[in-house]
């Protein structure tokens, strides 16, 4: 980094993301990876992320395509609803 060079915040969708039973916990890397682990399992699913707006476009290392969207602090990525680690709302299941 020259002296030119200001470091950048990283976005503010990066961190882990779990499901309230917190089974599932997605981690958005500041790099523009994610690693996800399901229940013992680490690291069951990785690839890269892109975001446009509250829109999240996954590509899995396996090639396998998802997407995500996160509205009032929530991530919906396709069937699955997740929640920042640490916040109340994972300690209850979401309502209908």
């Amino acid at each position: 980094m020259t002296s030119t060079d200001t470091p950048r915040d990283p976005h503010p969708y990066v961190g882990m993301w779990v499901t309230a039973d917190g089974f599932i916990r997605q981690e958005l890397l500041p790099d523009g990876r994610y690693d996800e682990a399901r229940g013992n399992r680490r690291s069951a699913y990785t690839g890269s992320y892109t975001v446009t707006g509250n829109h999240i476009d996954y590509v899995d290392d396996t090639g396998f395509t998802a997407t995500g969207d996160v509205r009032d602090g929530v991530l919906f990525h396709e069937h699955l609803v997740l929640y920042r680690e640490g916040d109340e709302q994972t300690r209850r299941a979401p309502r209908p």
